[in-house]
């Protein structure tokens, strides 16, 4: 009797001494946890995970064929109005507008010369508008938008390709990705009636877009 006695005390003994070991573990992996956030220990797991769901989309969501995140951006300068040291009119800004629309630029390369040539940074800031905007005041706007552009143009190039060496698999692969974002990108200019309901992408027109 006193033997199972002895050995029931050991076996509680044992049980409570792997308790203990269990919750130094759990405190130990809850103190990593919070170190790496960079937080008070005072901070619980639980309001870290919550505050994570709060974050913006712009630091968490992914491309959508490609594993970046897409966190780069632009950083615009926070005063809107035009410096002071910028002599140029809003009218003349204008007509350069025009000027290089008419030359068959497109409105980010509009841009481009005139923040490289003029120091126009934004021309919202001078002119109020847009370069898209003016270019649709004028009469100039391109028929379709520019990125849809690029990814029509993106699209014959992979075919061309395609048709100097058929065996290219990955070339073939890359090909559907970018018709599918044509595809998507069409459907919702349809929507938002930037493009006319009748508009449709095809392979076979397609060089003719971007000729």
């Amino acid at each position: 009797m006193a033997a199972e006695l002895k050995e029931r005390e050991e076996q509680l003994t044992d049980l409570e001494e792997w308790t203990t070991y269990q919750e130094e573990q759990k405190a130990e992996i809850e103190e990593r946890s919070i170190s790496h956030t960079g937080l008070w220990p005072s901070v619980s797991v639980k309001q870290v995970n919550t505050e994570a769901h709060l974050r913006p989309l712009s630091a968490t969501m992914g491309r959508m064929h490609s594993r970046g995140k897409g966190i780069s951006a632009s950083a615009l300068p926070y005063k809107r109005t035009p410096p002071s040291w910028l002599k140029i009119n809003s009218q003349d800004v204008e007509d350069s507008i025009c000027k290089f629309a008419k030359k068959g630029m497109t409105p980010s390369q509009i841009g481009v010369i005139l923040r490289d040539s003029h120091g126009i940074a934004q021309v919202k800031s001078v002119t109020g508008s847009k370069i898209l905007r003016i270019l649709k005041a004028h009469g100039l706007a391109p028929e379709i938008s520019e990125d849809l552009y690029h990814l029509i143009k993106k699209a014959v190039a992979i075919r061309k390709h395609l048709e100097r060496n058929r065996k290219d698999k990955d070339s073939k692969f890359r090909l559907i990705l970018v018709e599918s974002r044509i595809h998507r990108l069409a459907r919702y200019y349809k929507k938002t009636k930037k493009l006319p309901p009748v508009w449709k992408y095809e392979s076979t027109t397609a060089s003719t877009l971007v000729a």
